[in-house]
């Protein structure tokens, strides 16, 4: 069980991006967006919580997977190599707007509304999301990494970082304001109702229209979008710092090695990122410089653990479980999101009345098991419930060995 793995397939790979896509569906279904399990909230500004650590995880593992990806065409831009990337990235970022399509279709019909209101989404569909940042992010790193030299990829990173640091720093981009110029860009081109609403904003808002000023219309519907335009900038260098320990991973070949490298620089960019918080804070709505390194140190250390723990020792029977996740990732989010609408639009009678699978399960079986006074908990077990659905039928499909690619 100590020998060193020499194959070139890292089971850990798949595991590590197996349990990010499992938080992210946790994450993204609480019983109750009004009841969250307190690990499982995002941090309402600055600071970090384990739900701020998935979607950056698996932007790290996707500039890994990247490399080897790009590594068959020997890093050159052909007109095969690029019809694929951009194939990649228009589907992920169609597959974003079709989620954010069939939830609004479902839940207007579920609530009353006529199939031609359903349809009609088109005037506040958000454009960009979790997919469309990947697709964007995917599409900037594979062309950069396939028209620059592999070692000039660790400045241009930096570069995006000290650019987007300066553009925060001397436009009050730490602020919640809306002289925050994040705030400003993105809603001057993306347009407020083509954007997310985060709730703290509204809050501020309120605020800012008593004590500064601001007329009511202006401030009436803020939106601050996390994954909007300005905040792609320091998205596309997390992804290329996954590359570049893509290629570590790729040239070093013992896993010894590997798991030192790996928790080496891991631990460094951590220890960068903590110095530098004092001036510019952790931020996962920003997506701030500091966010970028401690997340992409901690990704690169977790790596390093399940390396020793599964390609050196051999254990690997504990992690099963997030292997069907992990071989078929993108479609197992996106069955989350499907099952996540279904369970809230489909109603099915129950005791004369008409109630929604969601209702079934979180409030009729898991709210009438630990009762009223432990709803946090409530809330993260018809998470984990839905976890447990969506993996069903990825195990079906791991066991079948069928594997969905973009």
């Amino acid at each position: 069980m100590g020998e060193t793995v020499k194959s070139s397939r890292l089971l850990s790979l798949d595991i590590i991006r197996g349990i990010t896509i499992a938080g992210m569906i946790l994450v993204n279904n609480p019983g109750s967006w009004g009841h969250i399990y307190a690990p499982l909230r995002h941090a309402e500004w600055d600071g970090l919580t384990p739900t701020d650590l998935v979607f950056p995880f698996f932007m790290f593992i996707m500039g890994a997977a990247t490399y080897f990806s790009l590594k068959k065409f020997d890093f050159r831009l052909t007109t095969k190599s690029f019809i694929k990337i951009l194939r990649r990235s228009i589907v992920l970022f169609l597959i974003g707007w079709a989620i954010q399509w069939f939830s609004h279709f479902c839940y207007t019909l579920s609530g009353g509304g006529s199939i031609a209101e359903a349809v009609n989404n088109l005037e506040s569909l958000r454009i960009l999301g979790v997919l469309q940042r990947l697709g964007i992010c995917y599409f900037a790193t594979a062309i950069i990494a396939s028209t620059v030299s592999i070692r000039r990829i660790p400045w241009i990173a930096a570069a995006l970082l000290v650019v987007y640091s300066l553009i925060l720093l001397l436009g009050h981009g730490y602020e919640v304001s809306l002289d925050n110029i994040i705030y400003r860009i993105d809603n001057a081109i993306l347009t407020p109702q083509h954007m997310y609403h985060a709730g703290n904003w509204s809050v501020v808002a309120q605020d800012l229209t008593l004590t500064q000023g601001y007329g009511l219309q202006e401030v009436l519907r803020p939106a601050f979008d996390p994954e909007g335009l300005c905040s792609t900038i320091p998205a596309i260098a997390h992804v290329l710092i996954g590359l570049l320990f893509g290629k570590m991973i790729s040239t070093v070949k013992d896993n010894y090695e590997r798991v030192r490298n790996l928790l080496l620089a891991g631990v460094i960019m951590m220890m960068v990122a903590w110095l530098l918080s004092y001036a510019m804070p952790l931020n996962k709505n920003l997506w701030s410089p500091t966010y970028t390194l401690m997340t992409c140190g901690m990704a690169a250390s977790l790596l390093g653990i399940l390396i020793w723990v599964i390609d050196i020792k051999g254990y690997h029977r504990w992690c099963k479980f997030f292997e069907s996740f992990g071989v078929n990732p993108l479609f197992m989010y996106l069955m989350g999101s499907v099952v996540s609408t279904l369970f809230g639009t489909i109603k099915l009678p129950w005791f004369g009345e008409s109630v929604s699978i969601h209702n079934l399960i979180y409030k009729n079986l898991w709210m009438g098991l630990v009762g009223e006074s432990w709803v946090d908990m409530a809330s993260l077990l018809y998470a984990i419930t839905t976890v447990c659905i969506v993996w069903c039928i990825g195990y079906v499909l791991y066991k079948k060995k069928i594997y969905i690619k973009i």
